[in-house]
């Protein structure tokens, strides 16, 4: 039997032992009617907005000859100005009062309770206005042998602005902080003790590195807000970008103009503070993700090289 297989395979064809592979598969995409027809809609609403606008007397001119203008140019600096101290202040206070509600003390924990409430309760516009006229109540402020002075002279504008902003945001960022802490696994804190770090270093040194994964989102979220909402202190007679223009409006004739420049220029620097968020996001993205996500440069770059492959191609 086995003399007779191994003739069989000796007169076997040899054409049929090089047999062509077998062909590749051709898949055909599925045809997604609806994204074309979404796509349509879209793009006829947009058509028709900016028709809308087209028939408006919209003297369009005007913004690009006051962008570049000094007042609007000082109201941005302005603005920075105040984003950045009062999410200075938020944050310190956020951390102290994250602190304080994670405590095991009842009298502090119960103090940031309190603040967390009264603050997160009650508006922005109203805690600007109450802070700006509580001259109308006090004459004076004193503090003793630090410093003693009329309140009008004390609660100036860019004070009002940046208590007003300040003390709110530190109860949100209180919130913030919290929520970061407590998603640190307990038990790096109780290895941290066995190894004996005391609570202050285990707290720098573990607890923070680990929440900030889940801090930075959120603060980010909280710094873009802040630059629009202080939009807001044009009621407490603070000058910054959407006073100045809002002035140059009355005296050239544009108000409406000028509200879109201001607009643009709040559009400008969100969006330059949502890329330094993303990379900021992407730095302490290490170690929780065994690869980073694409920057907005690499995306770009990726996908002018994969025009020029073939369909199917790899590589």
């Amino acid at each position: 039997m086995a003399d007779k297989a191994g003739g069989a395979a000796e007169g076997a064809d040899p054409a049929a032992a090089t047999a062509a592979p077998p062909e590749a598969i051709r898949a055909v995409p599925v045809r997604h009617y609806g994204r074309y027809v979404a796509a349509l809609v879209a793009i006829a609403v947009l058509v028709a907005i900016v028709y809308a606008f087209s028939q408006g007397k919209i003297n369009w001119g005007a913004v690009p000859d006051y962008f570049f203008d000094h007042r609007i140019l000082k109201g941005v600096g302005q603005t920075l100005l105040l984003t950045v101290l009062s999410m200075l202040i938020g944050v310190v206070g956020g951390i102290l009062l994250a602190v304080m509600r994670l405590s095991r003390n009842p009298v502090t924990s119960s103090i940031a309770w309190f603040y967390i409430w009264f603050f997160r309760g009650t508006p922005v516009l109203v805690q600007l206005m109450v802070w700006f006229n509580l001259g109308l109540v006090f004459q004076y402020i004193n503090l003793g042998p630090i410093y003693k002075d009329y309140w009008s002279s004390f609660m100036t504008p860019f004070l009002t602005a940046l208590l007003g902003f300040g003390l709110n945001e530190a109860a949100y960022m209180a919130e913030i902080c919290r929520a970061g802490l407590l998603s640190v696994d307990e038990g790096q804190t109780e290895a941290s003790h066995a190894l004996g770090m005391s609570q202050a270093k285990t707290l720098r040194r573990i607890v923070i590195p680990q929440a900030m994964r889940v801090i930075v989102p959120p603060t980010g979220n909280e710094v873009i807000n802040m630059l629009k909402t202080t939009s807001l202190v044009s009621a407490v007679q603070y000058y910054e970008l959407l006073r100045y223009a809002q002035d140059i409006g009355q005296t050239s004739g544009a108000p409406v103009e000028m509200l879109f420049l201001a607009a643009a220029w709040y559009l400008i620097m969100t969006s330059i503070l949502s890329v330094g968020q993303y990379y900021i996001e992407r730095y302490y993205a290490r170690g929780s993700s065994r690869m980073l996500p694409p920057t907005p440069w690499q995306r770009v770059r990726g996908n002018l090289l994969s025009f020029g492959r073939p369909k199917g191609a790899l590589g």
